[in-house]
């Protein structure tokens, strides 16, 4: 059986955890090391249970622990050459990842961690690299896709595919624009390379999803320039536009910031 959990979602800290009877996953360790283990033991999980780290991208809000994480339990940390790259020039990586649990992927090629068939995807953002992660367990298909600057053709494949979706719902563009940040901010978060608004997200799921995808996740929403029942309402009348209702033919939840998820069971 497989399960999924979101410790925190957002420019706080960002850290996803997949799992089954067997093998548990992290993806991305943007939350403080302390926090995750209250979060584990909360939950009635084990942290101890964790195999395997994958990274997304270099920001700090996605990297913050993964060397203490590494570090304290062991744990291969999986991301590409230019993001371990940039985990080491990180500031905010108070530990580095020790050389042998330094695992190189590259985009396209698939990889196996004990129950996970593993696949990353490019993903525009302007970190030093970016992935997105298909994982299939037993052919349930798990898609995650966040720092989204702009959905790509490949991207838009991995939507189809997927049976359950994280996928990126960062701002209202008119809160964005009416806001009170810069506008170089403006600018970069609206951007090719930035992120995802409500509406283009909406647009990805809709035009891109099939009838076998049963549950989708919005993520890292702003706090400044988004709200989560805006967020959902902007994806749920795109969706309905489509002829896609959701609570019927789909399920879609929003990620919290700083509050850890329940446990989705993923069957």
């Amino acid at each position: 059986m497989l399960r999924f959990i979101s410790f925190g979602s957002g420019s706080s800290g960002n850290c996803y955890y997949l799992y089954t009877e067997n093998n548990g996953i992290l993806i991305d360790t943007g939350i403080g090391i302390r926090t995750l283990k209250k979060y584990f033991k909360d939950r009635n999980l084990k942290i101890d249970d964790v195999n395997n780290i994958l990274i997304t991208h270099d920001h700090a809000d996605h990297i913050k622990s993964v060397g203490s994480m590494s570090y304290e339990y062991g744990l291969s940390v999986y991301a590409t050459h230019k993001v371990h790259h940039g985990i080491t020039r990180s500031y905010c990586v108070q530990r580095k990842i020790q050389d042998e649990h330094i695992k190189e992927i590259e985009k396209g090629e698939s990889f196996q961690l004990g129950d996970f068939h593993i696949i990353s995807f490019e993903v525009p953002h302007d970190s030093s690299d970016n992935v997105g992660y298909k994982i299939d367990v037993g052919g349930i298909v798990f898609c995650l896709m966040t720092d989204v600057g702009h959905v790509t053709d490949d991207m838009k494949n991995y939507i189809s595919e997927a049976n359950y979706l994280v996928i990126e719902a960062n701002h209202d563009m008119e809160m964005l624009m009416n806001g009170p940040y810069p506008q170089y901010l403006k600018d970069r978060v609206s951007g090719p390379d930035g992120h995802l608004c409500n509406a283009d997200c909406g647009k990805a799921i809709a035009e891109n999803m099939t009838e076998n995808l049963r549950h989708i996740w919005l993520c890292h929403l702003s706090e400044e320039n988004n709200h989560p029942e805006l967020a959902r309402k902007t994806v749920e009348s795109t969706l309905r536009s489509y002829g896609v209702l959701v609570g019927k033919d789909v399920q879609l939840d929003v990620l919290r910031r700083k509050v850890p998820s329940e446990i989705f069971i993923l069957d």
